[in-house]
């Protein structure tokens, strides 16, 4: 067999291979908590069966193009800011709850909004909760609740059940750690189990100004605008 010549040896090629489209860069939906996480996702979802104008933000988290932060609790005027260093597209939504903290959160919002790719709400309701309608909670558990713009939603409901179940112990009586633990419980099933329950009607009817819709809408301007 011949040997080849020295230094005829084929070098490996190093040039470097095509690489694909880089992927836009993701926007971020910055909520208070999961529970938060819960009912948009799913509430897009009903909507968008519907209305195809509708974003589901659940595909466009699975797709990379939308993430989730929750931030867990503390104060939002604070943290409005968190973010800006990634010079990313952001939309925040915050809970209106009650005075004085309503005030704190829309001075966030007006942080927020002073970016020009950010975009910062604060939901005219008390809570996310307080958009569900009556009957998606009545066809999800049984129960008759009614539901005020400012009302506490989970206490409300986690009340109902307690009585319902015909406990000799009355609601006020229980210790303050096991209410707050059945409320919790309450939050959970709501913005998931309710929340799957609604249809765009029965938003409508909760929500006859269109503003969750008009939430959703600025995620997809937010997503069609230049990165």
């Amino acid at each position: 067999m011949n040997s080849a010549a020295p230094g005829s040896a084929r070098l490996p090629d190093r040039r470097p291979l095509p690489s694909a489209s880089p992927r836009p860069s993701p926007l971020l939906f910055i909520v208070e908590g999961i529970h938060d996480v819960a009912f948009l996702k799913r509430i897009s979802s009903v909507l968008a069966v519907a209305d195809a104008s509708i974003p589901d933000l659940g595909q466009l988290e699975r797709a990379g193009r939308l993430v989730f932060v929750p931030l867990g609790g503390g104060d939002v005027f604070v943290t409005a800011g968190r973010f800006f260093p990634l010079d990313l597209r952001e939309v925040h939504l915050y809970d209106r709850e009650i005075l004085p903290e309503t005030a704190r959160r829309e001075a966030a919002c007006r942080i927020v909004n002073a970016e020009s790719r950010c975009r910062a709400f604060v939901t005219s309701k008390r809570a996310l909760e307080n958009y569900l309608h009556p009957d998606c909670i009545r066809a999800a558990r049984g129960l008759c609740v009614a539901i005020a713009d400012d009302c506490h939603v989970p206490d409300r409901v986690a009340r109902a059940v307690w009585d319902s179940q015909h406990k000799p112990v009355g609601w006020s009586d229980i210790p303050s750690r096991a209410r707050r633990k059945l409320r919790e419980k309450a939050k959970h099933w709501l913005n998931r189990e309710a929340v799957e329950r609604m249809t765009p009607e029965l938003l409508g009817a909760r929500d006859p100004a269109g503003e969750i819709r008009g939430w959703l809408a600025t995620v997809s301007e937010l997503l069609e605008s230049p990165v």
